[in-house]
């Protein structure tokens, strides 16, 4: 047996207990294995037809792709309700991708109008499951998102469950959450260990928050050089707040030289970004028409840079397959099969 056919093998059929696959499986098997090939070589047309017998069959992940072709109208044209019904198919029977998805199309209004106790509903059961995405999406939504009476406690729950898998947004909202006490008691110590986990993860606004506390010395130890470091790393990236307090620093010298030009660079940066300043825009008033020139002839130079990401398995682009079927269980005579 090849290993894609036993990959395949996995996504089709949930053991009673160890033992040998049966041919019926390996067959269903090998007829998802091409219906992928198919979808990854953009054969869209073709993946719907082998896939599509496969969901009439039961099979929970073809029912997901099935999902994703009328999503996203891969091989057919777009159909948000077609789409739904099969990913309500493989959501019940515990395909949390295929819950996942469902949920967010109940959330963005795709099926004509957004019904966020629905989108709830299906986010919390795959989130109960263990899927990262449907985690965060059910701290926003416990935010409020979407019209939802808030609950801070739920928030920072879900928050809390995405964050400790890596999640760098669910990360940095656990760091505002911790940050203004809401949800959770206001510890500014917690708030600075998730800013910092976030902005490790490449987030520019997590890099702003943890510069800003560890500048001041809020739950961390207090440098107002490294806090400026990483500031500029946020400002580096576009991060329009950032920019406006890199800019502050320059102009007062705290934790970076004194340097007018620059100061002015990055407030015309962040006045681009919306960021408006009276202090500073009285501050650029006293320059000479010089130094305001080189400015205005660096923001114009200047290109935004993307903060080091880290990986994200559970955020593929658009119209990918969503994950979440039974996990692989060993199969005997093949040793330990790993997880999809």
């Amino acid at each position: 047996m090849s290993m894609k056919t036993l990959r395949a093998a996995a996504f089709v059929l949930v053991l009673a207990g160890p033992g040998l696959i049966a041919p019926q499986a390996l067959a269903s098997a090998k007829a998802f294995e091409e219906a992928i090939a198919l979808f990854e070589n953009r054969q869209y047309d073709e993946a719907r037809k082998v896939a599509g017998k496969l969901a009439e069959g039961g099979d929970m992940e073809a029912q997901a792709m099935m999902g994703v072709l009328f999503e996203n109208g891969r091989g057919v044209k777009a159909d948000p309700l077609k789409a739904a019904q099969w990913y309500a198919r493989a959501a019940k029977q515990g395909h949390t991708g295929a819950m996942f998805a469902l949920a967010m199309l109940y959330m963005n209004g795709k099926l004509g109008k957004k019904d966020m106790a629905a989108a709830l509903r299906w986010a919390e059961e795959a989130a109960r499951r263990g899927h990262v995405a449907a985690q965060y999406n059910c701290g926003l939504l416990y935010l409020g998102v979407g019209g939802l009476k808030p609950d801070w406690k739920k928030a920072a729950y879900w928050f809390r469950r995405a964050a400790e898998k890596g999640f760098a947004q669910a990360q940095y909202n656990l760091g505002v959450l911790y940050a203004t006490g809401k949800g959770v008691e206001k510890d500014f110590t917690a708030a600075s260990e998730w800013f910092k986990r976030a902005a490790l993860a490449g987030l520019p606004q997590a890099a702003q928050e943890y510069g800003y506390l560890v500048f001041r010395g809020q739950g961390v130890a207090k440098s107002e050089k490294i806090g400026a470091q990483w500031l500029r790393y946020a400002a580096l990236s576009g991060n329009a707040l950032a920019q406006q307090r890199l800019a502050r620093l320059h102009a007062a010298g705290r934790g970076v030289a004194k340097k007018p030009v620059e100061a002015a660079k990055w407030y015309l940066l962040a006045k681009r970004g919306g960021r408006h300043d009276a202090w500073l825009d009285l501050f650029i008033k006293h320059l000479t028409p010089e130094q305001m020139k080189k400015a205005r002839q660096l923001a114009d130079r200047f290109r935004p840079t993307k903060m080091r990401q880290i990986s994200r398995p559970w955020r593929k682009g658009k119209g990918s397959l969503p994950t979440g079927g039974p996990k692989r269980r060993k199969i005997r005579g093949h040793g330990k099969a790993k997880g999809k």
